[in-house]
């Protein structure tokens, strides 16, 4: 492993951020077309494998993001020191007020020179960094909304958008490029202010104590209201009765004790108002309606994120949302990293987060035994993984407004009813999934333990995303779908299905000519409907649903003849079968993007006999496939040998 860190610690935070950029080494299934080129006729091919697989090496590149407690700072340097071997690391980055605190305990442990870096300009890289690779990053908080946490759509163009960072005071920044911001205000009541007041009134010394105390207390026993003042409402200026006309106010009139809760309370929605205030101000100065709120103030608490909310809200109308990031404490540390590696220019890839490493919004482990080794040999209670991809991604350039599209058909995060029914799935199959991992490496006798720990690990994130579905933004079976895979090739299951995916499409192939020959026997009306049955049909094999794979499983000889002939009568659940005729028989569609979904019968017996009946009408046909392996959909690599294949069958796919 290959690795140089970099560290944040706030100024008088109890936590510190730890970055650091490792190869990790894991396996990947490839697939190669074999070469029949000396066959004479198809025929002569028909009981060769269409393509072979191997299983290779492969190096990713990696960042690592890691928060804990100060207290454990010498076991923290004990991993970095391990993690450091053998690298030409001779420099630390380093940010934030505590990195002159601890400065001389690292250069003594680690022999590295600590290399102070901007906190400002660390905080606004790591900043654009989540934003532009994070899917769901932003967030709005609804407290007494179904769900609490709405996550924004990622936008093309992230710039320009106003940082609240909320520190021991405020620093408000406008950012209006990757390299271009300023720090338009600020102010000195910010967190430092709710935390020094809140130790005087309540003597209570920790930050999150703090707040737990306002989580618990009632700000109406000690902030005077616009009620207190005039009976009600005062309804000529717009101002509701249960609106604050006082801060405190009832303290200098009355001689009774209040509670801590009840003052911190009253204190937070103080210092909150201001500082949303303050925000709508220059939100409104400068014309941005993109509003982002961060720094150890927030630290994800939900009482404080929902009294910024409120202030917000009030001072805005409506118009400006306050926004949260879920990574919002580990900006500094993205952003120092960042600026150390920019020799190697990490803004040029495409970066996604990693489930299997990834704690979550909200973790909720914090109970760990500190010096406890975890999977990556941490003693963190929160983390976060970014994988670099292949390539870079860009926004798919046929779409006719990038900002609105959503990839999912539904919202696990809102919908708990079908949050349920589908957490309950991904259950109810791990066990053949695991079965599936371990047949495909029977060679290995050590896969059985790493498909029990696949096992554990992914049923560990199932439970965890039933109490906190909002975790990884929002929660949706693609998403579901994506952590299985990081789980599985976490524990060197690159693609369980491959030995089956094969089977099918060497299976499947033999009928594809068949398949055609009987659709163009049929009258126009009775091909269409035949088509779309098949597609339906086809989409019956998948792996991921336990009463399909059951069947597969029990009966090898289950084809496509038999699934059509267990489709329902129409109506279907969703059926637009008229209004797709009627639209048939017009002009041809200049161009049709088909998101392909299982290998065997349902590509090569289901979409292609459908998309060939498009192509011949004159339709440009694009097929769009997972770039990697989900269950036992076809992947791009696999996609490519099919199509050439059935092109060698078939003159209209050629």
């Amino acid at each position: 492993m290959k690795s140089s860190a970099i560290w944040r610690t706030p100024r008088g935070g109890s936590l510190t951020k730890l970055a650091y950029y490792s190869t990790v080494q894991h396996k990947v299934a490839k697939v190669r077309s074999f070469d029949h080129s000396a066959k004479v006729s198809l025929q002569e091919t028909d009981g060769d494998p269409l393509y072979e697989i191997s299983v290779q090496e492969e190096i990713t590149a990696r960042l690592h993001f890691i928060k804990f407690e100060n207290a454990y700072i010498e076991t923290c340097l004990d991993f970095i020191k391990d993690h450091l071997v053998n690298t030409e690391t001779k420099v630390i980055k380093a940010t934030g007020g505590g990195a002159y605190k601890f400065k001389d305990l690292i250069e003594k442990k680690l022999k590295l020179k600590v290399d102070k870096e901007d906190e400002m300009t660390c905080l606004i890289k790591g900043c654009n960094f989540v934003l532009k690779n994070i899917p769901h990053e932003a967030f709005v908080y609804a407290k007494h909304a179904d769900s609490e946490f709405r996550f924004q759509n990622t936008h093309p163009d992230i710039f320009p958008y106003l940082l609240i960072n909320i520190g021991s005071g405020v620093s408000i920044v406008k950012v209006e490029s990757e390299d271009k911001f300023e720090r338009i205000g600020g102010s000195s009541i910010g967190g430092g202010t709710f935390w020094g007041l809140g130790a005087l009134l309540t003597k209570t010394k920790r930050f999150d104590e703090l707040l737990q105390l306002a989580s618990k207390g009632q700000h109406t026993n000690v902030d005077m209201l616009v009620k207190d003042i005039y009976g009600g409402a005062y309804g000529s200026l717009g101002l509701t009765g249960d609106l604050i006309a006082s801060s405190f106010g009832k303290s200098a009139t009355t001689d009774k004790e209040f509670s801590k809760e009840d003052m911190a309370k009253s204190l937070l929605h103080m210092i909150s108002n201001d500082i949303g205030q303050l925000a709508c101000l220059y939100a409104k100065l400068h014309n941005l309606t993109r509003v982002y709120f961060g720094g150890f103030f927030i630290r994800g608490h939900p009482v404080t994120m929902h009294t910024i909310t409120y202030s917000i809200n009030f001072f805005t109308k409506g118009e400006v949302q306050a926004l949260f990031l879920r990574h919002e404490g580990y900006l500094g540390a993205i952003g120092a990293f960042l600026k150390g590696a920019e020799e190697d220019n990490p803004n040029q890839y495409s970066w996604g987060e990693n489930y299997a490493g990834s704690s979550g919004l909200m973790s909720v482990s914090p109970d760990l035994n500190p010096v406890q080794r975890a999977r990556s040999g941490t003693f963190s209670f929160d983390m976060l993984e970014m994988d670099r991809l292949e390539r870079q991604l860009v926004n798919l350039p046929l779409l006719q407004d990038p900002t609105s599209y959503i990839p999912d058909t539904v919202d696990l995060t809102e919908d708990a009813l079908a949050r349920e029914y589908w957490l309950f799935c991904f259950e109810e199959a791990l066990d053949g999934v695991v079965k599936r991992a371990v047949a495909s490496q029977k060679d290995q006798p050590e896969a059985v333990e790493r498909a029990e720990k696949f096992r554990q690990k992914y049923r560990h994130k199932l439970q965890t995303l039933r109490h906190q579905p909002f975790a990884y933004g929002s929660l949706t079976v693609r998403s579901l779908l994506d952590t299985r895979e990081h789980c599985l090739n976490e524990f060197n299951f690159p693609d369980p299905y491959s030995k089956i995916k094969q089977k099918e499409n060497d299976m499947a192939l033999k009928y594809y000519l068949k398949v055609v020959k009987s659709v163009e026997e049929l009258s126009w009306e009775q091909r269409q409907f035949t088509l779309v049955k098949g597609l339906l049909a086809g989409n019956v094999f998948d792996w991921g649903a336990k009463a399909v794979s059951d069947v597969l499983e029990s009966d090898p000889d289950f084809g496509f003849e038999q699934a059509k002939q267990q489709l329902q009568e129409r109506p279907w659940l969703v059926d637009a079968y008229n209004q797709w005729i009627e639209r048939m028989k017009g002009p041809p569609h200049k161009c049709a993007l088909f998101f392909v979904d299982n290998s065997g019968i349902d590509i090569i017996l289901g979409v292609f006999p459908f998309i060939r009946e498009l192509l011949i009408r004159g339709t440009e046909v694009v097929l769009a496939s997972n770039s990697g392996p989900a269950l036992n959909d076809v992947t791009n690599s696999e996609l490519q040998i099919l199509t050439e294949r059935i092109a060698a069958m078939d003159p209209v796919i050629q």
